[in-house]
């Protein structure tokens, strides 16, 4: 009888393990994939844009930010024509100085801050989307996921989704 009783202590003992085990690996991955897609915040102040020669100082509340190549065919061609109330920060893989357009801020930066942002945002695309949105002075918050793109032609139904 005592070896029964102990053996049941056994399963009961194996079983709670096993159930707390199994909870501790879930918040983990709970914990960890909550921080991975927590959003990220950029502040112009510490990351220095350039439009042409000029500093970037951001002012909108919102901005379209679109990382893309210009080695890709047309990119920024199509960058300046496209047109959305929220206006667009084009940032550059190659750093290429284009003008700005009326809806469209081309932005260029040295090797440094363009690392920064790619690893900041885990941009692993070209072109990739996200929105951020001002919460004081020159500090952003991503204000939504990042997107890749298969082509810049998606843009306009890529922005409605964000």
């Amino acid at each position: 009888m005592s070896k029964r009783g102990g053996k049941s202590f056994l399963s009961l003992s194996t079983l709670l393990a096993s159930f707390f085990g199994a909870a501790m690996i879930a918040g983990a991955f709970a914990y960890f994939n909550y921080k991975f897609s927590e959003y990220k915040f950029i502040n112009f102040k510490d990351w220095v844009f350039y439009e042409k020669s000029d500093i970037f100082v951001p002012h909108a509340k919102k901005y379209i930010v679109v990382f893309y190549s210009s080695r890709e065919r047309d990119t920024m061609q199509k960058l300046a024509n496209i047109r959305f109330n929220i206006p667009i920060l084009a940032i550059d893989y190659y750093n290429k100085v284009r003008k700005n357009t009326k809806s469209t801020t081309f932005l260029r930066s040295g090797t440094k801050t363009s690392l920064d942002f790619i690893q900041r945002f885990n941009i692993y695309n070209s072109p990739s989307i996200f929105i951020i949105k001002k919460q004081k002075d020159s500090l952003y918050k991503q204000d939504s996921m990042i997107r890749k793109l298969d082509n810049l032609d998606e843009l306009s139904k890529q922005i409605n989704l964000l």
